[in-house]
């Protein structure tokens, strides 16, 4: 501060002039130095802070069991997608959390009664609301609810891996079926010959897998997978630096996904949300897959707008952690870099930021949020066992906005639709209308689109209707989105669609096209859509004209334990057509069933069939069903047979469904194992067009006709066709026939009839002809046969 004071003086002469300006120039850049270093300091990557909790009050506790540890030398943080704050440390020793490490945690062991041997780990995995792990070898279960451990069962040969996802939408039994399904295998086995295993229990049990492709593969196992965005397996085949995936149903298992690059051994880290994004990574490779492993490429790395690196590899860094949540990737490397990147619909490329000392060997990351990243590093105490944590806190947002990074402007200020985290059901015929909101910047043309996940397996279509208006001096964008199957449009092929039969899933993600990095608080709109069985519909029966109505039957006397019987030449409990050995007792189950539907024997019939959702009626269906009755009475047949319902092929019957039937199904005739006679596909040969044609419904105007007997009958309808609805649409109802005159005699009836009046007469005679003998006219009556004898032997004399 005096030089300062002084400087004036020393300006006003001469030849200390130059000196003097230099002097003031080096001072002014030592105060922009000195001005500009705080706020450099002051912005550091991440804010430090150390979470160490409780210990004081646990000086007596110890780890239980057997530590264990992960087997590389990688760490990686697994989250629970569903549940945000159970998670599992992998590392040098592992901890369970389920406050977000928001406390200091002794190791992770398993007890030493699992006999596990060496506690090496080398795969973990949340299933529902278990943990399970891959110890030594073998599978075992961590209940943390209860904090209690099982081993798995079925599995038999070593294992290295398990991989599942977990579905978080709501309760809907699709859904949960995600998070159930479960697969051990081992990594880098031979694929031809290594044994798979999957559970459908959250990995209690397991059983035998096999892939019908598996053993056409040459090389190495690099995975298995459920890929639920695309409703197939994807096997993971790896051969002389080359990997692909091999799919299981079609039409994808006509081909192979694209090969890609496979230097070392990768890791497969499925994002959670089921939209299909795959991140493939070792130490000194990065790949993704926005489409599960169709099209595999490597994860570009740029500097503002312009690549510098194709490919991680170019890069020669050392990966040594990776976090990932629906919509966003982190990568910490040996060299003390963070890397951050979006998983857009269209690119997905990372950033560097700036250089700072953050890594160490047992540094993990996390997003604890969106746009928010944590460097979680474990640290051991010199006194307790317990381990605090370190945590440095990331804020995605406000390190982009370092003008360095040159890092674009988001286009868009707001994108919002009701849709998000939500899911829906597309039955057949059925369609889907979604809405949203884009506000873009000003003086922005932002591309909204919107991707389906599956279109190869399922159909599905999506168009988006755009409406702009203006409100407040913005611009507002309405985006209507409209989803349906492409089968039922006209406009599809029937090979690319030809699994529609099958239910499967999609999601819909709306997002923009080439979205700048910078928009991290604008993550895309995803819901999951169930291509399949809308839960809320049901098929009812139509009864305008019951029996109760005309009063041929009493619904009072119904309701009282009604009985009736049906006799044993009717019917056949084996459904064969046979008469059975004794008449049968049928109970009227009124609360099921009502009153029966009234129903002329003579005139030819079929049930009226309507579809209803939630209690409000949709249509009369016009699909092809069947029908049976269920106490096994065969007295009615078909109007008409397999030849005049002009079919191709022999049609099927509930003689050979029910020969191929389960006991935990015998009626199972439905959309699923339904075959069509009139399927040019249907290879069946007709050889006996004159039986009856058992379907109803459809392209044919087959009826029911009743033989001549009045009585209650019990159907069972089952719609069969495989187009009209994902749902096995089921129920019973009952039908009165009425109007039948009783049937004329039979010969063995007259034949019963004379042999019965034959033994009546005789035992009248036997007790009339002895009383009558004692009267008068018995007196004549026997001199008539006397006298009509002694004639008789007279006549006989003449001729001797």
């Amino acid at each position: 501060m005096p030089r300062l004071r002084s400087s004036p003086r020393r300006l006003s002469g001469s030849g200390g002039g130059d000196a003097s300006k230099q002097m003031l120039v080096l001072i002014l850049v030592a105060a922009a130095m000195l001005w500009l270093f705080p706020l450099a300091t002051a912005q550091p990557l991440c804010r430090i802070h150390t979470v160490r909790t409780g210990k004081t009050l646990h000086v007596g506790q110890q780890t239980r069991g057997d530590l264990l540890y992960f087997s590389s030398m990688k760490t990686l943080l697994i989250k629970h997608p569903c549940k945000k704050r159970t998670a599992l440390y992998l590392g040098r020793q592992l901890f369970f959390t389920r406050n977000n490490f928001e406390s200091s945690l002794l190791p992770f062991s398993i007890p030493t009664s699992m006999q596990v041997g060496t506690p090496e780990v080398t795969s973990a995995h949340f299933a529902g609301s278990v943990l399970l792990l891959v110890v030594n070898k073998r599978v075992y279960v961590y209940e943390y609810e209860d904090d209690s451990w099982r081993a798995s069962i079925g599995v038999r040969h070593p294992v290295s891996h398990i991989t599942g996802e977990n579905c978080c939408y709501d309760k809907h039994p699709f859904c949960a079926d995600i998070s159930d399904s479960i697969f051990a295998y081992l990594r880098g086995a031979e694929i031809s010959q290594t044994t798979i295993y999957i559970s459908e229990t959250w990995g209690y049990k397991f059983h035998k897998y096999v892939h019908e492709r598996q053993t056409a593969q040459v090389g190495a196992l690099g995975g298995i997978f459920h890929l639920h965005s695309l409703s197939q397996v994807g096997l993971l085949t790896s051969n002389q630096g080359k990997a692909k995936f091999v799919y299981s149903d079609h039409p994808l298992n006509q081909s192979f996904g694209l090969p890609f690059d496979y230097n070392g051994t990768l890791d497969i880290l499925i994002v959670p949300g089921q939209k299909g994004f795959l991140i493939f990574w070792f130490e000194k490779s990065l790949l993704a897959s926005r489409n599960a492993g169709q099209l595999v490429n490597p994860v570009q790395v740029q500097e503002g707008s312009h690549t510098v690196y194709s490919s991680v590899f170019e890069t020669n860094i050392t990966i040594h952690s990776l976090a990932a949540n629906e919509n966003e990737l982190a990568v910490l490397t040996r060299e003390s870099n963070l890397y951050y990147g979006s998983l857009g619909i269209l690119t997905n490329f990372m950033i560097k930021f700036a250089h700072q000392n953050v890594w160490s060997q047992d540094a993990a990351l996390m997003f604890s949020n969106l746009g928010m990243l944590e460097i979680l590093t474990p640290i051991p105490d010199s006194v307790f066992p317990a381990f605090d944590f370190q945590k440095c806190l990331v804020n995605i947002q406000a390190v982009l906005m370092d003008p360095q990074l040159q890092v674009d402007v988001c286009k868009v200020e707001l994108l919002q639709g009701e849709f998000e985290n939500k899911m829906y059901v597309i039955d057949m015929n059925s369609k889907l209308e979604l809405t949203a909101l884009m506000i873009p910047r000003p003086g922005t043309s932002p591309i909204p689109l919107a991707v389906v996940s599956n279109p190869h397996s399922v159909g599905l279509q999506a168009i988006i209707y755009e409406d702009g208006y203006t409100y407040g001096g913005n611009t507002k964008h309405k985006l209507n989105i409209s989803l349906r199957q492409q089968h039922h449009s006209g406009r599809a092929d029937p090979n690319f669609t030809s699994s529609i039969k099958r239910p499967t899933m999609s999601t819909i993600t709306l997002d923009i096209a080439n979205k700048e990095i910078s928009c991290v608080d604008l993550k895309p709109l995803t819901a999951l859509i169930s291509i399949g069985c809308d839960l809320k519909k049901k098929i009812v029966i139509q009864n305008k004209i019951s029996a109760c109505y005309k009063g041929i039957l009493d619904p009072v006397a119904l309701q009282d334990n009604y009985t009736y019987v049906i006799e044993k030449e009717a019917y056949d409990p084996q459904f064969q057509g046979q008469m059975a050995n004794k008449d049968l007792l049928v109970s009227y189950r009124y609360e099921e069933l009502g009153c029966p539907l009234l129903v002329f024997y003579d005139t030819p019939w079929k049930p009226v069939v309507e579809l209803w959702r939630e209690e409000k009626f949709q249509e009369v269906m016009e699909a092809e069903y069947v029908l049976l009755e269920l106490n096994g009475l065969f007295t009615y047949t078909y109007s008409l047979t397999a030849g005049t319902a002009l079919c191709r092929a022999q049609p099927q019957n509930w003689t050979s469904i029910m020969w191929n039937a389960s006991e935990e199904r015998p009626f199972a005739w439905d959309r699923e194992n339904y075959v069509s006679c009139h399927d040019p596909n249907n290879n069946a040969p007709l050889k006996w067009p004159e039986v009856p044609y058992q379907i109803l419904g459809g392209r044919t105007a087959n009826k029911v006709i009743f033989n001549q007997r009045n009585g209650i009958y019990i159907f069972f309808i089952s719609v069969v066709d495989p187009y009209y609805s994902y749902c096995h649409l089921e129920t019973t109802f009952s039908v009165y026939v009425y109007g039948a005159f009783p049937l004329p005699f039979s010969h063995s009836a007259i034949i019963t009839t004379l042999l019965v009046v034959a033994t009546l007469l005789s035992v009248w005679l036997a007790y009339m002809v002895p009383k009558l003998l004692h009267m008068e006219q018995g007196h004549r009556f026997r001199g008539f046969w006397v006298g009509l004898c002694r004639r008789c032997r007279q006549s006989c004399a003449c001729f001797r």
